[in-house]
């Protein structure tokens, strides 16, 4: 792993799981990294030196769901510290705790189970804003600009590219809806993030609904919230993820995966500037800043019969086009080079150098898969690399027209042979190949070892990994 961003964290938990999986996780980003079972074992470690930030869960007391005590220690810690960002964590009550929480004060909210990827960039932005607190306060100097902190940036100066970042700065300090075209890994929730940055409500809330993750039995509810007795799981009122973006902005990843059915009630919200709970009867004013995106191409979003076009001119006020990456391969050098030094810093590895052959098959690839394959294929050949530079071979390109090769005549692979037979060397050198083979996602190498994730947190932490 690289150099950690930021000193110092906190993680009060009472599931060892979920302390050990934060532990490991959040090291990338900090130097220090407490985890404590208890609010009462976090005080003294807050009190001797202030963390960057505190991630605290909402519920401690067995079969408690009304976060009443998390809630009643973010006000205790905030108390000591009304600069201290903390992060709540989630399970029972979801976006209807995480509201009461960021109205009591509270930076930002993660829901469990979570992904590893959106942990880290929330916690890095919460982060990062503790940071900067300090500056503006006179706390000390900021080592680098908080932006600086944030996820992968949206690199490009193409022409293409230098029209989309025009649009982005253009369209960002207004409160215009955007709808954010483009195919898969050309970098659409980048653009969302940086319209949000650059905005008036960069200090507010941005709430991402990803459409193409959420089944649509759950959609109704996921967006607009419901109220106790809606239908027969619905237990307590719960607020949708519309009425917890109130006053930032809300990001609809995969707009084109909202059912038919529900396209009136997102217009209604657009139009009238208030949601209606399922099951409820009076509705809700809302002040969001809505950000679409989708990879259907526009024939088929201009297809009445899937997308309502009364509702697409109301996402699309300002619409941005972002190509694929075989349209600005003048980036790809610009790309290459931030990603190999990004994750060489990641994993503690060198800079690998790129052979003439390398660079020239990089280049020429059409990446079907854009910007996202291309900074897996770096992170890959990274953690791969050997001490002499980079070949096309280290990259596994996918060739377009692929040698046909009779199938009695493959010979497979010769099994892996080792001398080495002690246990615990042998365990982790599978642990560590599989982490690397599925570039450091907990869940396919779990699944490839067969444990489950705590378990392979657990025989990660034994090996020092």
């Amino acid at each position: 792993m690289g150099d950690p961003e930021f000193d110092f964290c906190v993680v009060i938990d009472d599931d060892d799981d979920i302390l050990m999986a934060s532990r490991l996780l959040l090291r990338r980003l900090f130097k220090d990294v407490e985890a404590v079972r208890s609010p009462e074992e976090a005080l003294p470690l807050i009190q001797a030196r202030t963390p960057d930030a505190v991630l605290l869960d909402a519920n401690f007391a067995r079969g408690a769901t009304n976060a009443a005590e998390g809630l009643a220690w973010l006000d205790k810690l905030l108390g000591i510290d009304p600069e201290m960002v903390v992060v709540m964590i989630t399970a029972h009550g979801g976006v209807q705790v995480a509201v009461s929480a960021m109205k009591r004060g509270a930076t930002d909210f993660v829901s469990k189970p979570w992904s590893n990827e959106k942990l880290l960039a929330t916690v890095r932005t919460a982060a990062s804003l503790r940071r900067s607190r300090k500056a503006v306060s006179g706390g000390g100097a900021v080592p680098a600009p908080a932006q600086q902190a944030g996820a992968s940036p949206l690199l490009g100066s193409s022409p293409v590219m230098a029209r989309v970042h025009s649009l982005i700065s253009r369209a960002a300090p207004t409160d215009a809806n955007v709808l954010v075209l483009g195919e898969n890994g050309t970098g659409k929730e980048l653009v969302a993030r940086e319209l949000h940055r650059q905005s008036l409500r960069a200090n507010q809330v941005m709430l991402t609904v990803d459409l193409g993750a959420v089944s649509e039995e759950l959609i109704d509810s996921e967006l607009f919230g419901h109220v106790k007795g809606a239908f027969t799981d619905a237990r307590t009122d719960r607020v949708g993820r519309i009425q917890a973006a109130d006053g930032g902005t809300l990001f609809l990843d995969e707009i084109g995966n909202l059912p038919l059915r529900l396209q009136p009630k997102l217009l209604t919200v657009l139009e009238q500037r208030q949601v209606t709970p399922v099951g409820a009867n009076k509705p809700v004013p809302v002040n969001i800043r809505v950000i679409a995106a989708t990879n259907l191409p526009p024939e088929k979003l201009r297809d009445e019969s899937h997308f309502r076009q009364d509702l697409l001119f109301r996402l699309n006020t300002v619409e941005i086009d972002l190509p694929p990456l075989r349209y600005r391969r003048e980036d790809v050098p610009q790309l290459i080079e931030h990603y190999l030094e990004h994750y060489a810093k990641r994993y503690g590895r060198p800079v690998p150098a790129l052979s003439p052959a390398a660079r020239m098959a990089l280049l020429d690839h059409d990446w079907p898969g854009n910007v996202r394959a291309l900074r897996h294929a770096l992170e890959r050949a990274v953690i791969l690399a050997r001490d002499a530079a980079l070949e096309p071979e280290d990259f596994a390109l996918v060739q377009a027209m692929p040698r046909i090769v009779p199938a009695a005549a493959v010979t497979p692979p010769p099994a892996r042979q080792s001398d080495d037979l002690n246990l615990e060397r042998v365990e982790r050198r599978l642990v560590e190949e599989a982490l690397k083979k599925h570039g450091y996602n907990i869940s396919l190498a779990a699944s490839e070892l067969g444990l489950s994730r705590a378990a392979l947190y657990r025989r990660m932490e034994k090996h020092g990994l």
